[in-house]
């Protein structure tokens, strides 16, 4: 699915409420931490594009089919300008230039590449299943989340 994108700062609400109804329709609910990352990925994003390049871009989401199994959330923006993306460094009483360090601390993954006269944009957010709700009772093993095991407290 996709979203064309003038280039205008209205644009980026406009693009940010576009996914969050993708999201709903496909069973991710608005307070869930990978709908919340993606919304702010979406608005640095399409920011970037419609800011820095002064194109149109189209904005790509590739959402998973079911809600409860592991999946990757790809969104993509595509613009016409020809200029890489640069990740800046900025002081902190700058008031931009942040933008690709968010995706880059927020996205799983992220890159670009050439796409004809312009490029495209991409991140990616690993959805994961949920952890199990476990009820832990004395002589039974602790919930373990990817490699590591918690104690409760």
């Amino acid at each position: 699915m996709q979203l064309e994108i003038r280039p205008d700062p209205a644009e980026v609400g406009r693009a940010r409420r576009w996914a969050r109804s993708r999201l709903a329709g496909s069973g991710i609910a608005a307070d869930d931490p990978l709908a919340e990352t993606l919304i702010l990925l979406v608005s640095e994003l399409v920011t970037n594009a419609v800011v820095h390049t002064g194109c149109p871009a189209v904005l790509r989401l590739s959402l998973p089919g079911a809600a409860a199994e592991p999946a990757t959330v790809r969104l993509e923006v595509a613009d016409l300008s020809g200029r890489a993306p640069v990740p800046r460094c900025v002081d902190g009483d700058a008031t931009g230039g942040r933008g690709l360090a968010l995706v880059d601390g927020l996205a799983d993954r992220w890159g670009w590449s050439p796409e004809g006269a312009g490029k495209r944009i991409w991140c990616e957010l690993d959805r994961c299943t949920p952890p199990q709700q476990q009820t832990r009772t004395c002589g039974t093993a602790l919930p373990v989340y990817g490699d590591l095991a918690f104690e409760a407290v």
